[in-house]
């Protein structure tokens, strides 16, 4: 179940990379999509922050394949997966409270990463 919402994410993320100027903005008013997807916290050091979710994503999900299929340790998965959970949680706090807009493809990040971080702490029995 998990790997399904890993593979959201990258889908998702994939779609904000390559589509930046196109997207369509579900559920919340279009000049708040434009908003955040232009604002200065749409990048990290330069980079989007689709590119950099797209890649803790991929990185997610072969580490994860690999600690199911090789004697890997659990732990790298668990840090990243909780690295992008608190990424998505501080951007959420950004779009509440500073630029009080949301973007939908943001919103998708932060919950996959809610439910990959409750999986990771489930499954590392710490829940």
């Amino acid at each position: 179940m998990a790997l399904v919402f890993w593979m959201l994410n990258v889908l998702s993320n994939l779609k904000v990379g390559v589509t930046r100027s196109t997207l369509t903005c579900w559920f919340f008013p279009e000049k708040w999509c434009k908003k955040v997807q232009y604002s200065k916290f749409s990048r990290t050091a330069g980079i989007p922050n689709s590119y950099l979710g797209f890649v803790l994503s991929c990185e997610i999900i072969l580490l994860t394949l690999f600690t199911m299929f090789t004697s890997m340790p659990f732990w790298p998965v668990a840090t990243l997966v909780t690295i992008g959970f608190l990424f998505a949680m501080y951007f959420t706090i950004i779009q509440a409270f500073v630029l009080k807009a949301f973007y939908v493809y943001c919103i998708i990040s932060a919950v996959n990463f809610t439910v990959m971080f409750i999986s990771v702490l489930y499954y590392s029995r710490l829940f």
